[in-house]
């Protein structure tokens, strides 16, 4: 009973790949929804970038008002009820924080969904190209050279 996995999985991934290139359809349904998605990925990504800058900013300006306060309470004898406010700029600062590492991590999964997107784009523009490569001398039953171009996989 000794079989060698090596082989079925090799025959199947192949057989996929007929199964993938001889299917127009789903060509077509594959490419529209990558069409699809991807403005909307690269919209939120940049939306993404942007406000992680304004939040960069945001903790910048938190940073030097927190400075501020804390050498307005060191040059005053009494001092000011303002330990609630910069408790509140503390929870702020740290609220701040919190987001722009979520958004890191948005943006990470977007970078890594993007770069996937452009893979999958590649293997199907270059599974298709072998398959026109390998059909295009039986296209031709006159002895003209006939042209074979590609459809636009952008």
């Amino acid at each position: 009973m000794d079989r060698d996995d090596s082989e079925s999985t090799t025959s199947l991934e192949e057989e996929n790949t007929e199964n993938f290139c001889d299917n127009p359809t789903r060509d077509t349904l594959a490419e529209g929804l990558m069409g699809l998605f991807k403005p909307a990925i690269d919209q939120l990504d940049e939306k993404v970038r942007a406000t992680r800058v304004s939040q960069l900013e945001l903790k910048e300006q938190l940073d030097r008002l927190h400075d501020e306060l804390r050498k307005i309470q060191e040059t005053q004898n009494t001092p000011p009820e303002l330990d609630g406010y910069v408790k509140k700029l503390i929870n702020v600062k740290h609220k701040v924080t919190v987001v722009t590492n979520v958004l890191q991590g948005a943006q990470d999964r977007l970078n890594r969904l993007h770069q996937q997107v452009d893979r999958e784009k590649l293997r199907r523009k270059t599974l298709l190209d072998s398959e026109l490569a390998t059909s295009a001398p039986h296209l031709g039953t006159s002895g003209t050279s006939e042209t074979v171009t590609s459809p636009n996989t952008n």
